[in-house]
């Protein structure tokens, strides 16, 4: 094996492998920092000796057990290996614990990162690197923030958890629904993170990390199959997932939704989406913030050309989840909609009143390039362009924007 196929072993084996080392070591030892640390140190091994000794047959058990060992290693040198070991019995092993509905480690892992006593910012940005096995500067793009204040970040809610002795579990079911929406929106961003992956360094859709949040979700759904949010956000997740094959053109560029081939969309994906979707609408209950996402993303997935897409129904979407959430990010997806309907100045001027909330934010350039191209303004249209292309991450959608740019003359 030539030394490519053992770095693409090694990645491979870190998208496969990363969570379940570092929720294995956590419930072992009953410390992040030594289960993410050991992990790290193992996956580092691996890169010395994987090109000598061969890919093991099994590099997830290999993982693990060069993991634990140097886990071992860390408490022995820090002399507390009796009082670490102690402490991870009475937190972790606690007979009087009733056994979880669902025996994940990851799940134990999730709900571990996303405990109430953090932050949810907090919640995310540990969950992405604990369970999503992000880098830190990967999880400071997709939170618009400094690298070494998310490191901070990240190495405070670590130490608040051990401090807090909070339990590597899943939650007792009387617990559940107001731990649950906490999780949902953890999730939500990590599927986000593998849908438009913020780093260069990775490949700009990140299955491993779509595939692993329907996967949880699909969890957590066992656990709360009447939960009416749990079910929008699986139902948004698979609709979104559907149109992953048609998302990136054969060069490497993103591929909107007005261009992608829709018979390269997932059939059964939509179906299962849609069956959601209705299932949803059917209770009579007032959807949530996940069901209305879902159920725009199952108007845009009913329609066979963009032509036929129902405009109309998707901003008397948004203006349901407007009323919900009236974050900038969702008003400026409003007005996307909106310029189908009432043309592009219309959806110009809502989108300028947003210069000062997300001026940061890549897509909001990118809308206002479009939309100043559509009216024929092409010097601000290149200048809207050159800042999108300077703040996306991610290397399709760059790709695109550039040509978008270029074409401009």
């Amino acid at each position: 094996m030539n030394g490519l196929d053992v770095h693409a072993a090694v990645t491979r084996a870190h998208r496969e492998e990363w969570a379940r080392v570092v929720a294995a070591l956590t419930r072992r030892f009953g410390d992040l920092d030594v289960a993410e640390e050991a992990a790290a140190e193992a996956f580092a091994t691996a890169v010395e000796r994987w090109p000598a000794d061969g890919v093991p047959a099994n590099p997830g058990a290999w993982l693990t057990t060069t993991a634990n060992r140097k886990a071992i290693d860390r408490i022995r040198r820090e002399n507390k290996r009796d009082d670490k070991q102690k402490e991870a019995q009475i937190l972790w092993d606690d007979p009087s614990v009733p056994p979880a509905a669902i025996e994940d480690e990851r799940l134990r892992l999730l709900f571990t990162c996303c405990h109430p006593a953090l932050a949810l910012e907090t919640r995310v940005a540990l969950t992405l690197r604990m369970v999503g096995g992000l880098t830190v500067p990967e999880i400071a793009r997709a939170f618009l923030v400094q690298e070494a204040t998310m490191g901070q970040r990240i190495t405070r809610a670590k130490a608040k958890i051990k401090a807090a002795r909070i339990p590597y579990r899943v939650p007792a079911a009387e617990d559940l629904p107001a731990r649950v929406s906490g999780v949902l929106a953890v999730l939500f961003l990590v599927f986000n993170e593998g849908y438009l992956a913020t780093s260069p360094d990775t490949d700009p859709v990140r299955q491993d990390l779509t595939a692993e949040a329907i996967r949880l979700t699909r969890l957590v759904r066992g656990l709360l199959p009447e939960d009416g949010e749990v079910a929008g956000l699986l139902a948004l997740m698979l609709l979104t997932e559907a149109r992953r094959t048609a998302r990136v053109s054969a060069n490497g560029e993103l591929v909107p939704l007005d261009e992608q081939n829709r018979g390269a969309w997932d059939t059964g994906l939509i179906a299962e989406g849609h069956r959601l979707v209705r299932e949803r609408l059917a209770g009579g209950v007032a959807p949530g913030r996940y069901q209305i996402l879902a159920a725009i993303n199952a108007v845009h997935t009913s329609a066979r050309d963009i032509r036929d897409t129902d405009w109309s129904q998707v901003v008397a979407l948004y203006d349901q989840l407007v009323s919900l959430d009236p974050s900038p990010i969702i008003a400026l997806n409003r007005a996307i909609a909106v310029a189908e309907i009432d043309g592009p100045e219309v959806a110009l001027a809502a989108i300028d009143r947003l210069d000062d909330k997300l001026a940061g934010y890549h897509a909001y350039h990118a809308t206002r390039a479009d939309l100043l191209r559509r009216l024929g303004r092409g010097r601000e249209s290149r200048a809207a362009y050159d800042k999108a292309i300077e703040l996306a991450g991610n290397t399709a959608e760059a790709a695109y924007l550039t040509r978008r740019r270029d074409q401009l003359g």
